[in-house]
């Protein structure tokens, strides 16, 4: 019994971060409990905010205060542990001391544990190597096929001007044998000729065009055939954005012209009015849309945070706000300038191959897509897809904190280049 109880009382003394009996205990909002430096450093590198025992996450950073019963039980448990005799063998990572059996036991099941691992982690790389192994040979394939129907329609193409050349070298040496004949039958009928010779011209003159009428029709069936980026297919929905600065926080700065904003340091004197963000460095367009597509583009150049995207009409703007789509918002964020993430429901880390400098918004009404560009890598970042859109939707911007200087670029609203 003295055993099973001594067993208890460590379990309820140790961090499950550090292993170690607690050192200031604090308890966050799901219930668990954690030294107060191991907690704070596993959220300095792991983003978003989640408690590291049942994965529960959490919008904001939670306050952390000192749970002095646990801590004053800890400190107890402390003092009755270094009543245990030395030659009992301690545990390598807690320093709690155990018996033989106990820590044998504890090395055949690391051995184990690491033994299961590696084989996982075999298994994946095998499945991870066939997938890509059949996606680059479907690839191949749809290039192969591609490349043959380009072809066919070259060769169709030079065969169909060969035969239009060949129409129009007969037509016209038609037109000169008929001229020839008829200036040899010229005298007595003159008039009759020249009415003749001027409807050849016009019927030259219809062929001439025809020709050309062709050859335009037969290069845009080829340019239909050619595949079309899908960026340059979205840019066609282009919308002129601007900012409203009745949405604006106090701390941001908007430009004259209404296309630029970034953060201040220094909250102004402005009216409390219903549309204003209060305790979010957020700002809305003044254009709303409640149908069919639109699209703009955002320069992030020098950037090292920033967030945007569209939000609903109906979005909450005072208090506390969680960025996720069944609260109304659909957008991508960066973070502490190399982490890129969609806020979606879960959050969703983005590994980008290049880092962008200006990023393309596209939405969908009617299809529920809310989709992200890399212009420059003319490449998809991201797509939220099955939304559904019951009310106006705003272009939704936050050039982030000022952060001292580092992040002091705005965020601009610059058209796009075709």
């Amino acid at each position: 019994m003295s055993a099973a109880s001594s067993l208890l009382t460590e379990d309820q003394f140790l961090c499950s971060i550090c292993l170690d009996v607690f050192t200031d205990p604090v308890t966050i909002p799901c219930g668990h409990n954690f030294c107060k430096a191991c907690i704070t450093d596993h959220w300095d590198i792991d983003l978003p905010y989640q408690c590291p025992t049942c994965r529960k996450g959490f919008n904001m950073k939670p306050k952390l205060q000192v749970n002095t019963l646990i801590s004053e039980m800890a400190a107890k448990f402390r003092q009755s542990a270094q009543l245990i005799p030395e030659e009992v063998p301690r545990d390598v990572y807690s320093g709690f001391k155990l018996k033989t059996w106990m820590f044998f036991l504890a090395c055949l099941m690391c051995v184990f544990m690491a033994w299961m691992l590696i084989e996982t982690i075999k298994e994946k790389q095998k499945t991870t190597e066939k997938l890509a192994e059949g996606f680059v040979k479907d690839l191949k394939q749809e290039i192969s096929e591609l490349k043959k129907r380009i072809t066919e329609v070259e060769q169709l193409y030079v065969a169909q001007q060969e035969k239009l050349r060949k129409q129009k070298n007969l037509l016209i040496e038609t037109i000169k044998e008929k001229q020839k004949t008829t200036e040899k039958l010229a005298e007595g009928f003159n008039n009759d000729v020249k009415q003749e010779i001027s409807e050849l011209k016009k019927r030259s003159t219809e062929v001439e065009q025809f020709y050309k009428a062709q050859l335009e029709k037969l290069s845009e069936q080829i340019m239909k055939l050619l595949p079309e980026s899908d960026l340059k297919r979205v840019q066609q929905y282009e919308v002129d954005v601007t900012l409203d600065p009745d949405t604006a926080h106090p701390r941001l700065i908007l430009s004259d012209d209404r296309k630029q904003v970034h953060d201040s340091d220094v909250r102004k004197n402005l009216p409390d009015n219903p549309e204003r963000y209060e305790t979010h460095v957020f700002v809305l367009a003044k254009q709303s849309f409640s149908s069919r597509r639109f699209y703009y583009e955002v320069q992030v150049k020098g950037k090292t945070a920033w967030l945007f995207g569209a939000a609903r009409e109906s979005i909450n703007r005072k208090g506390k706000i969680t960025l996720r789509p069944q609260d109304g918002y659909w957008t991508i964020w960066l973070g502490n300038d190399n982490e890129y993430y969609a806020l979606d429901d879960p959050a969703v880390h983005l590994s980008l191959k290049s880092r962008p400098q200006k990023v393309g918004v596209f939405v969908d009404y009617e299809e529920g897509l809310v989709s992200f560009y890399d212009v420059d890598a003319e490449a998809l970042i991201y797509s939220f897809t099955g939304c559904s859109f019951t009310e106006k939707l705003y272009p939704f911007f936050s050039p982030c904190l000022n952060d001292g200087g580092k992040n002091s670029a705005p965020l601009i609203i610059s058209p796009v280049s075709h």
